[in-house]
């Protein structure tokens, strides 16, 4: 598998910093090709600019601005998030990111008629999150945990249909002890080795040219 893992967290002393490792090299060491795009490390820009909303649905104008973004995209087959949970989202970096590389005509294709939305990355065999609450667990459910919905829901739709999945996720981080941190990483890297080296996988569909 060919793994993108999409990180953002602002703090190189975090937590969330050391899960991001983690992921990279236990996936490293069970034999997939990984690349790490650290948002915040790049200064990725999360604000769409009134020309890029003007050329959203513009095949051709609207990759000009997130081109390497998007050849990211086409070359993994896995794509994994790894962030913390702030406000039940991700962080407005990541977000924007979203906003900004998931254009129509590359990743999606456009609704026609009463058709919906159409995947165009069905290239991804596997996605999945890593992720840390501030919130317990029955908190989170209750509001919807709409950041995990955006990952497991909505980009979900757009991969592979029979994609594999995966999410991890520490509740009450600020309450959260050494030993709970351990025992998590343990149970993300359990969750990493389990992924096959091979997923499933379409001809690439993205056109950037």
């Amino acid at each position: 598998m060919r793994a993108l893992v999409v990180h953002a967290h602002p703090v190189a002393e975090s937590f969330n910093r050391s899960l991001n490792t983690l992921v990279c090299t236990t996936l490293q060491e069970c034999g997939h090709e990984v690349r790490n795009l650290d948002l915040y490390a790049e200064n990725f820009t999360a604000v769409m600019s009134e020309a890029e909303r003007l050329s959203y649905h513009d095949v051709g104008a609207n990759i000009a601005p997130v081109r390497a973004h998007l050849e990211q995209l086409a070359w993994c087959t896995g794509l994994v998030f790894v962030y913390p949970t702030w406000w039940y989202g991700q962080p407005a970096i990541l977000k924007g990111w979203l906003d900004r590389v998931f254009v129509p005509h590359v990743t999606f294709a456009m609704p026609v008629g009463n058709q919906p939305v159409q995947p165009l990355l069905q290239h991804i065999g596997c996605i999945g999150g890593v992720s840390t609450y501030g919130a317990p667990w029955l908190w989170t459910r209750w509001v919807g945990d709409p950041g995990r919905r955006i990952v497991m829901r909505g980009i979900r739709a757009l991969v592979h249909p029979r994609a594999k999945t995966f999410w991890a996720a520490h509740y009450k981080m600020d309450s959260s002890t050494p030993q709970s941190r351990a025992a998590f990483m343990a149970k993300v890297e359990k969750k990493l080795r389990a992924l096959p080296l091979e997923v499933p996988s379409e001809p690439l569909r993205m056109r950037l040219d």
